[in-house]
């Protein structure tokens, strides 16, 4: 009896296990060097190209609108990818380290460790926020559009990002490869960004609408362009937000499901 006695506060530590999991996951990525030089990257490509778009006539070729746009869809998606890559990397390169053995066999449940390893991943993308913000609203300042880029990279980038973050962490703990992990999930956004890029996608045609509103990136992106560029009123943007959310939700759900698969290397 004494010995369950002492055994029944377990299941509370357990519970909050995850934030041990996040706590040495967040000191992995920020106290080492793999955060610090992705987001010293990040800021090194938004400053260079925040230059350009506020330059002189001379350089700046694009509409002052147009450039605020393309620094906000720029910060969106390169700050997108930092989490991604972060993300794909969580599961996956544990396993090709063969550091993987030692944390399952912990008391923690593998869904913890996937929760953990979710919040430390979405701390690339918080953080990329932080650097990104003074870059748009100073540059934004100008047009006069400030409130609404500043809202756009809150709303539109930090769903998005949601979205491709758990996605990432979904694909790592399929691939058996952490090359295959970041690979296939590059790819993914690639895909996922395409619409809205190409010239003959247009999003005031049926199908076009189709193919940028449905897919979380595009939608994203197309919302940053809208508001931004087209002078649209953000309120009748709402749409443009539905499926980041909703991939958001899913992508989180499908990860935390995969854990329950967890292996460490061959075929499943």
């Amino acid at each position: 009896m004494t010995a369950l006695a002492t055994e029944r506060p377990a299941p509370p530590h357990r519970r909050a296990a995850w934030t041990v999991i996040a706590k040495q996951e967040l000191a992995d990525l920020w106290l080492g060097s793999k955060g610090l030089s992705v987001l010293f990257g990040f800021t090194i490509v938004l400053a260079l190209l925040a230059y350009l778009a506020s330059a002189d006539a001379g350089i700046n070729l694009l509409d002052a609108r147009e450039s605020v746009g393309v620094v906000l869809q720029t910060a969106i998606a390169l700050g997108t990818l930092a989490a991604l890559v972060v993300s794909a990397d969580a599961i996956s390169g544990e396993r090709e380290r063969g550091t993987l053995e030692a944390l399952l066999v912990t008391p923690v449940g593998r869904r913890q460790i996937v929760g953990g390893k979710l919040l430390a991943a979405t701390s690339m993308w918080i953080a990329a926020l932080v650097v990104a913000l003074p870059f748009v609203a100073v540059l934004a300042d100008g047009p006069g559009v400030a409130f609404d880029a500043v809202s756009v990279l809150i709303l539109a980038g930090t769903t998005v990002a949601a979205a491709l973050t758990a996605l990432g962490l979904a694909v790592s703990s399929m691939a058996m490869s952490n090359r295959v992990s970041l690979a296939t999930s590059v790819a993914i956004l690639l895909l996922l960004a395409a619409p809205s890029q190409l010239p003959a996608v247009k999003a005031d045609s049926t199908l076009g609408s189709v193919l940028i509103t449905a897919n979380p990136v595009s939608a994203g992106l197309q919302l940053a362009n809208n508001v931004v560029v087209k002078q649209q009123p953000m309120s009748d943007q709402w749409v443009y937000l539905i499926s980041p959310i909703v991939a958001a939700v899913v992508a989180t759900g499908v990860a935390i499901a995969m854990a329950g698969r967890l292996e460490l290397g061959g075929s499943r």
